[in-house]
């Protein structure tokens, strides 16, 4: 099989991506990119520590890359050129149909040499994505929320069948986030020998987003 990274937001499109693909590929790392600081991942506001921890449930190493907005390609070409001397060939993405998106990731893969794969690409059906993450086990939470379209209490909701009813009542809002409505943080399931268990967390307000910001959490036994 050949080696692949994916690129790891955290959440239930990067974990379920990763799924489908380790029937075709050897996922040997994780790719998160992140704030200028290192200290929280660019997309999802989840901190270096915690993506750490999953990457650790998951046996795979992660590769943190800090950046700015304006830098984010070149750094991410930069952490592709480290992998690809590991000998990776595939970068595994989690889009569902973002086309300008999908565009990019096929854009820089290839020009550093390596070939991209979405695994979700094309899912129009939202019910069967949600289900199928529930139903093959992964435990995920919500971790961010766009203000001005979910409040405060979405957030540490667990991804369920409750969950799904819910969201799909909220105009304007796609059932899997995939416009950035929400965001998820994997807590367990079938790519991870331990659960990850949430402790300390405090809610904080950047921008348009409302964040879980977890502070303490560790690895327990399934």
């Amino acid at each position: 099989m050949m080696k692949a990274f994916v690129s790891w937001s955290g959440g239930k499109d990067a974990a379920l991506s990763c799924w489908r693909a380790r029937k075709r590929y050897r996922v040997t790392h994780l790719l998160s990119m992140m704030g200028e600081d290192e200290l929280f991942s660019r997309s999802h506001h989840i901190r270096a520590d915690v993506l750490k921890l999953q990457g650790e449930a998951m046996g795979l190493p992660v590769v943190q890359t800090g950046s700015t907005w304006e830098t984010y390609e070149e750094r991410f070409k930069d952490a592709l050129s480290g992998l690809k001397k590991s000998g990776v060939r595939v970068g595994i993405f989690g889009d569902i149909d973002l086309e300008e998106h999908r565009q990019w990731v096929e854009r820089v893969t290839r020009e550093s040499g390596m070939e991209a794969v979405l695994p979700l690409w094309g899912e129009v059906v939202r019910e069967s994505l949600m289900d199928e993450l529930i139903t093959v086990g992964f435990e995920a939470v919500v971790v961010a929320v766009r203000t001005d379209l979910l409040g405060v209490e979405w957030l540490g909701r667990r991804i369920d069948i409750d969950f799904m009813k819910d969201i799909s009542q909220v105009a304007g809002v796609d059932i899997c986030g995939e416009g950035g409505e929400y965001h998820t943080l994997i807590l367990s399931g079938p790519l991870f020998a331990k659960r990850i268990r949430i402790g300390r967390f405090q809610i904080a307000t950047h921008d348009r987003y409302s964040f879980l910001d977890i502070q303490d959490c560790e690895l327990t036994e399934k």
